[in-house]
C-alpha cells in the first residue's frame, strides 16, 4: 500500500484546501508581502531585530500564500504552506529548492524570535535578505 504524501495529508486534514485562484487575493498577498518586507527593513534600521525577523518571515509567508493560491490551494497551516510550496513549485521545477529552504529557515527563526526570544542582528539581516529575494522570485513567477 502506498504511503500518503505530506501534501495529501495536509489536504486530508484540511490544513490545505482547494480554492479558486483569485487574482485580487493573489495581488493582496503580494502587496502584504511587500509591506511586511518594508516593515522588516524599517525595524532593522531601528535595531529592532526581533520584529525584523518576524516581519521578514511574514513577507515570505504572504508571498508563498500568493504562489499557492495561484495553483488553486489555500493554506490553513504554516507547515502545510511550506509543504504545498515544495509540492507545487519546487517539484515542478518552477521554483529553486533554495527558496523553499529559505522559507523554512525563516519560519524557524521567526518561531525562535517569537517564542524563545532568541534573535540577533545577523539572523534578522539574513531573514530580510532572504525575504527580499523570495519576494522578487514570487513576483517573477506570478508575472
Amino acid at each position: 500500500m502506498r504511503r500518503m504524501s505530506e501534501f495529501e495529508r495536509c489536504l486530508r486534514e484540511r490544513r490545505l484546501i482547494k480554492a479558486e485562484p483569485d487574482p485580487r487575493a493573489i495581488r493582496k498577498e503580494l502587496e502584504t508581502a511587500g509591506y511586511d518586507l518594508a516593515s522588516a527593513e524599517e525595524s532593522l534600521a531601528d535595531d529592532d531585530f526581533k520584529w525584523a525577523s518576524v516581519q521578514a518571515y511574514y513577507s515570505m509567508f504572504h508571498a508563498s500564500k500568493a504562489l499557492v493560491l495561484k495553483k488553486g490551494y489555500r493554506e490553513k497551516s504554516h507547515a502545510c504552506l511550506l509543504i504545498a510550496l515544495r509540492e507545487l513549485y519546487v517539484k515542478a521545477k518552477e521554483l529553486d529548492k533554495r527558496y523553499a529552504d529559505d522559507l523554512e529557515l525563516c519560519m524557524d527563526m521567526r518561531h525562535e524570535a517569537d517564542y524563545a526570544m532568541t534573535y540577533d542582528e545577523e539572523s534578522a539581516r539574513i531573514a530580510a535578505r532572504k525575504a527580499s529575494g523570495f519576494l522578487a522570485q514570487a513576483k517573477e513567477i506570478l508575472g
